[in-house]
């Protein structure tokens, strides 16, 4: 085992290699937020962290248009969290539509106690009717959020996530610069304590979900 120190730009840079429409945010500091141990070679899609992040302090509006709070309605479940916007042309619908696909291979009780959490990243455009639209054809027990965009801004930071407001690319097309990981939170303890990069497929997710339900290190 190695442990390396990673800072917010560092786990940002994983997730933006191949990013192309959703494009990645600039690091928001130098200042390490994760620890983690890695095994040399190891080609796992998920990285586990020793210093888990706490989980945002997020209070936004779901796709009923009702205000939820992010710790007290995933408390003691085991939550996913993933920041992007429903116009993102690649990595968004892929990411979520793996850990949909994933979840529907657990006993039903298992698909029941998870959480799956979508925070947008364009709140202009993602209201909760068009999150609810969107997330309907994906998995309709996917949390969809929106709110104001620094709240969302800064819950994102806390966890390493760089996003920037919503911009016009090249095109004309208004794009979302964000980072492109899944954070897992242990129903345990309710930290945050393993982390996908955009590369993690269906069967990483398959294989990995049925020991995050349980807190267990995948």
């Amino acid at each position: 085992m190695r442990n390396k120190t990673f800072a917010a730009a560092a786990l940002l840079a994983v997730a933006s290699l191949t990013l192309s429409a959703c494009g990645s945010g600039n690091g928001d500091s130098g200042t390490p937020v994760a620890v983690v141990s890695e095994e040399a070679g190891s080609q796992k899609a998920a990285t586990v962290l020793d210093k888990p992040f706490e989980k945002p302090d997020l209070v936004l509006t779901d796709t009923q248009g009702e205000k939820y709070d992010l710790r007290a309605e995933t408390a003691g479940r085991p939550t996913l969290i993933y920041f992007g916007y429903t116009h993102c042309p690649d990595v968004c619908p892929l990411t979520m539509n793996n850990l949909a696909v994933a979840k529907k291979q657990l006993p039903q009780d298992q698909q029941d106690a998870l959480r799956i959490v979508f925070v947008t990243t364009d709140p202009e455009r993602d209201t909760s009717a068009a999150l609810g639209t969107w997330l309907k054809g994906i998995d309709s027990q996917v949390v969809g959020l929106t709110g104001d965009f620094d709240t969302i801004q800064a819950g994102a930071r806390t966890l390493g996530i760089s996003i920037d407001p919503p911009r016009e690319d090249d095109n004309g097309k208004t794009v979302s610069d964000h980072g492109t990981q899944v954070i897992a939170f242990s129903p345990k303890t309710d930290g945050g304590y393993v982390l996908y990069g955009e590369d993690a497929t269906v069967d990483d997710y398959t294989k990995d979900l049925p020991k995050l339900i349980k807190g267990e290190n995948p």
